[in-house]
């Protein structure tokens, strides 16, 4: 099926909005190959004749039965508007902050504590395949603790996203989840422990953006040793990327830090890391 064969009466697309960025609109009249102009209806009610190039139509919108999936790649079309339009769905009316993209955890920072952390939830999650309960960053912690234990082999878990997405408070959910379901000592509290080094970083890595007035300047790779009953027996943090020409109050060569976060465990013959 050609494309210029989906934009008939009734379907309906995303058009391009100054204030709302996207905004959806219903064909109201069969679209045929070489028309200039795409007529449409907005959902206030306003008839507009919107042009168009033939090689660049607007995206269509998904189905409403589709809208509000927890995995983005369950819809008909994925791009810009479609992915803003579900998470916006799925965060506002259902308060549901995490969303799938296949093996991707979408997270949208509520910018409040949400009791979605307890102890009860990682118990719930412990054992299950991701996918089998709802988008969570427990069901990520998971699926790598699963694939150590499993298989012997080491595991990474990358938490990417601009200034003030939640990354550091992400990490820390992560740890937490570790260290329970490995039931490893209650006094390690490694997270704490790697949490409490992050000023040490900070002092030498972070600037002042346009969003935020501290913002980290430097990836942060932080290893969680575990030893063969795969409890945590300790972690090391390291900075690597360090935007040097954002931070320019350092006087002299910027080197890049390394800092261990041991616990009470004495021994570190571990047997993975994530």
């Amino acid at each position: 099926m050609a494309l210029a064969e989906l934009y008939t009466q009734y379907n309906r697309v995303w058009i391009p909005d100054s204030e709302e960025v996207w905004q959806s609109a219903e064909i109201t009249k069969d679209y045929k190959a070489g028309d200039r102009f795409l007529h449409v209806q907005l959902e206030d009610g306003t008839e507009l004749d919107y042009p168009v190039d033939p090689s660049a139509l607007p995206p269509l919108r998904n189905p409403d039965i589709l809208v509000g999936e927890n995995d983005l790649t369950a819809l008909s079309y994925l791009h810009e508007p479609a992915v803003l339009h579900n998470l916006k769905v799925r965060f506002v009316e259902s308060r549901l902050i995490y969303t799938y993209s296949g093996i991707i955890l979408v997270a949208i920072n509520p910018y409040k504590q949400l009791p979605i952390y307890g102890d009860a939830i990682i118990h719930a999650y412990s054992g299950q395949n991701m996918g089998d309960m709802d988008p969570h960053i427990f069901a990520v912690a998971e699926e790598a603790y699963k694939q150590m234990a499993r298989n012997s082999k080491n595991q990474s878990i990358i938490v990417s996203g601009e200034s003030g997405a939640g990354k550091t408070v992400s990490a820390r959910y992560t740890m937490r989840y570790f260290a329970t379901v490995s039931k490893s000592s209650s006094n390690a509290h490694v997270e704490d422990k790697v949490l409490a080094s992050n000023p040490i970083t900070e002092a030498v890595g972070n600037a002042k953006t346009t969003r935020n007035d501290n913002s980290s300047r430097f990836g942060k790779y932080t290893e969680i040793s575990f030893d063969p009953s795969y409890r945590i027996i300790g972690a090391n943090m390291r900075t690597y990327l360090l935007e040097k020409s954002r931070v320019v109050f350092q006087v002299g060569k910027m080197r890049t830090l390394s800092v261990n976060v041991a616990t009470n465990v004495q021994s570190f013959g571990s047997s993975g890391f994530i």
